[in-house]
């Protein structure tokens, strides 16, 4: 039987094509309009050197990176993604999941002044992987997370558990993919069981809509 983990690998496997093209189109309002822009700016923020994007997708912030001279790398679990991310001008793009990222057994290379991980931590033991992060940082290094608000997307149900995204809104065939919920306190004990403090939180918010559409988190190396 297939565990909601592996599920939520071979959803992302399904829908490369199909994620490629929603984010090159620009389709999806809340990234054009909120939240592309919150991840950059918060990344920019720090005057990185080098940063890993971790579940980099098709590159989109690779690319915004490297644009303004800075050494970006990317990794991501599906092999499609990578390829259209490197096709696109990010050529240092590693396949690797985060099982592999744990277990470290794929070099994507250590020292960098920051990792983000923007709408990318969708598993629910998420503590591992911070951890194996916080390895590859350099000294005075951060993390930044954004995130869908666990306020505004617990729908009434504010506990961490197991939910379903079915892509209703967008257009192309996509197959459901489960996705952890977490709590505001569960990504913060996420944060501080890993080795990190919190040092910055934002809710990136439309000024004509009511809820936040982000949770954005920056967190650097405990001393």
């Amino acid at each position: 039987m297939a565990t909601a983990e592996s599920t939520l690998l071979q959803s992302w496997h399904h829908n490369a094509h199909s994620w490629i093209e929603a984010i090159r189109s620009g389709s999806i309002e809340s990234r054009l309009q909120v939240t592309d822009q919150a991840i950059l700016l918060a990344v920019l923020g720090r005057q990185p050197g080098r940063v890993l994007d971790l579940g980099c997708g098709e590159g989109w912030l690779l690319r915004a990176l490297i644009d303004r001279g800075i050494t970006a790398v990317g990794v991501d679990g599906d092999a499609t993604l990578v390829e259209a991310a490197r096709a696109a001008g990010a050529p240092q793009v590693h396949l690797a999941t985060y099982d592999e990222l744990v277990d470290a057994t794929v070099d994507v290379g250590r020292d960098y002044d920051l990792i983000c991980a923007n709408f990318a931590l969708l598993h629910q033991d998420i503590i591992p992987l911070l951890a194996a992060m916080n390895a590859l940082l350099a000294p005075g290094g951060a993390l930044v997370i954004q995130t869908l608000h666990p306020w505004v997307a617990a729908a009434g149900d504010y506990q961490d558990g197991w939910r379903e995204e079915t892509f209703g809104g967008f257009e192309g065939t996509w197959q459901p993919m489960p996705w952890y919920f977490r709590t505001l306190s569960s990504w913060l004990n996420a944060l501080d069981l890993a080795g990190f403090r919190l040092v910055g939180l934002q809710e990136p918010q439309h000024p004509q809509r009511p809820v936040p559409q982000s949770l954005l988190l920056v967190a650097e190396l405990q001393r």
